[in-house]
């Protein structure tokens, strides 16, 4: 085997960048690769990056003129494979995911399987000393982006400052029927029956919770329409609820809907997650594309006039 000198086994693992002005590591690793800032967030919690040899994963690590960045050509042979969990961004402190529809954010029994166990056992694989810990969730049958603590501290600034920290979390829907409404807001009263059935009210039951939904129609057909949902609450089932309310439920939903499933799922995606992440105060924005099986049922149809988009109020879990 031909000996490899150490500056050809650099070059064939890192591209390797001279740092000519001052600038912080995330900037910098941005403007040399054009890669997205949520994708260079990725590669230095990937311990993918070395300053003048040093390993770091310090977005706002501050470099001088003439220091060395390596970045790493290849990615983490450890990825998370998994059908309905996709690892969007992690660090020490958080993990972001896509969660496909069709498993549990978490189990109500152990033998059920959950997103929360698909990352425990990938902490574990990669021998971190760590758990998913569970701040809000999405239905079973929910797509979309989520979030999860990977320590006991983290997990309880998430809880007592939900409201806080998270500053943007929205759905987009397919419903039954022609929405006429370009937007509007839903409020009730929601309680939960014998039977674990979620009620609205226009007045407080007794033990019900206040919810709030501002929703916004994107697209229309005379058979449904595309929604965007932005929660003032985050009360259980609250979408598919209010939406039934106004006599448009969600297609695919069987518990509260009206028996029309063109696509064999729950037409509820949440798409967008932004926030202050709980230790550094950084702004996280996160979003994903609608599910194209969504967009198929709209296909060649025009979008409504006027494309505003719903109130800017806080939201919590559906």
């Amino acid at each position: 085997m031909k000996n490899v000198s150490g500056a050809a086994y650099a070059a064939s693992k890192y591209n390797e960048y001279t740092v000519r002005e001052e600038t912080t590591l995330l900037e910098f690793i941005i403007k040399m690769t054009s890669v997205s800032r949520n994708r260079a967030k990725d590669i230095l919690s990937g311990h993918g990056i070395t300053v003048d040899r040093r390993n770091t994963t310090r977005y706002d690590e501050p470099l001088r003129p003439g220091q060395i960045v390596r970045i790493s050509k290849h990615k983490r042979s450890n990825q998370l494979l998994n059908r309905y969990v996709k690892i969007v961004y992690e660090d020490k402190d958080l993990v972001v995911i896509e969660k496909s529809e069709g498993i549990l954010s978490m189990p109500a029994t152990a033998k059920q399987y959950s997103a929360k166990q698909v990352l425990d056992e990938y902490f574990a694989k990669r021998h971190f000393k760590c758990t998913a810990h569970t701040v809000h969730r999405l239905d079973r049958e929910t797509s979309g982006l989520m979030m999860y603590a990977k320590n006991r501290e983290i997990a309880q600034i998430l809880e007592d400052n939900w409201h806080d920290i998270v500053f943007d979390r929205r759905y987009v829907a397919v419903v039954s029927g022609k929405l006429e409404k370009e937007g509007g807001t839903i409020e009730s009263w929601l309680k939960d029956n014998k039977a674990y059935i979620t009620y609205s009210s226009p007045e407080d039951p007794g033990g019900g919770k206040f919810a709030i939904t501002h929703y916004h129609t994107l697209k229309t057909t005379d058979r449904f329409s595309l929604v965007e949902l932005k929660l003032e609450t985050g009360r259980k089932n609250q979408i598919r609820v209010h939406m039934q309310d106004i006599g448009h439920p969600v297609l695919g939903d069987q518990k509260y809907g009206n028996g029309f499933d063109p696509i064999g799922r729950l037409c509820l995606h949440a798409y967008r997650l932004n926030f202050y992440h709980p230790r550094t105060g950084e702004v996280m924005d996160f979003e994903t594309p609608f599910p194209k099986e969504f967009m198929k049922l709209f296909a060649n149809t025009p979008k409504p006039a006027t494309e505003e988009t719903s109130p800017d109020e806080t939201s919590e879990a559906e």
